[in-house]
């Protein structure tokens, strides 16, 4: 009987993956990974599908895109229609009957309540606590170069507004410039080192919503700390 109940999971599991666009899972994947929300990278929460290429996110993640005239997939980059996002009640329900380790304590967690356990999981803090933190290879007396760009606060490129960072270039973007149609330069790309100055982007407000929802240097600690 154990048996078959395994077997039931895993045919449940792999018809999920099916319904919801997800790849095969590689060799040694964990099961939280499996029912992770591609954009914030945890245990979906609250978790919708869009109806046209059945991708799904978490509610709130997906939100900064439903905003836009346009919406894109954040995942497929493909048009949907805004009104046809649906919940996903058949997810929600496997994430109420599956049960993984906490990463921290290796407690098994049922998946509905494994962000909630992370939080308050000592095991957790103390890893995020022991994570190391940036040191320069060598200490320097040299002094600071000043032609360095600044990566850290942008100027506005509709109206100038200054010392923006790039969530409160993204807000104020949103609230003042919704449906002004004019091309500009992002100030965010243009400040990497990778970046074009020159170029214009035709819908500047999708490509903050897709490209700069979040910061580089918060990119890179979460993927220094999932290692």
């Amino acid at each position: 009987m154990a048996m078959f109940r395994s077997f039931v999971s895993a045919a449940q599991l792999r018809q999920h993956q099916q319904q919801n666009g997800a790849a095969a899972a590689a060799p040694g994947e964990s099961l939280e990974s499996q029912f992770s929300c591609p954009i914030c990278l945890e245990v979906y929460h609250k978790p919708v599908s869009i109806a046209s290429c059945a991708h799904t996110f978490c509610a709130d993640c997906l939100q900064p895109c439903l905003q836009v005239t346009s919406p894109l997939c954040p995942l497929c980059r493909m048009p949907f229609d805004p009104k046809k996002v649906d919940k996903s009640s058949s997810l929600e329900k496997q994430l109420s009957s599956y049960k993984a380790p906490c990463r921290g304590c290796s407690k098994k967690v049922t998946l509905v309540k494994m962000r909630s356990h992370i939080s308050s999981c000592t095991k957790v803090q103390e890893q995020l606590a022991n994570c190391p933190k940036f040191m320069p290879v060598v200490p320097t007396s040299q002094p600071i170069p000043s032609n360095i760009p600044n990566r850290s606060t942008f100027v506005c490129p509709f109206c100038g507004a200054r010392n923006l960072d790039q969530q409160e270039l993204v807000k104020h973007c949103m609230d003042n410039h919704r449906n002004d149609p004019n091309k500009v330069v992002c100030p965010v790309c243009s400040a990497m080192p990778w970046g074009d100055p020159s170029y214009k982007s035709s819908n500047f407000l999708q490509h903050l919503l897709h490209r700069h929802k979040f910061s580089y240097d918060t990119f890179v600690v979460r993927r220094q700390k999932d290692y």
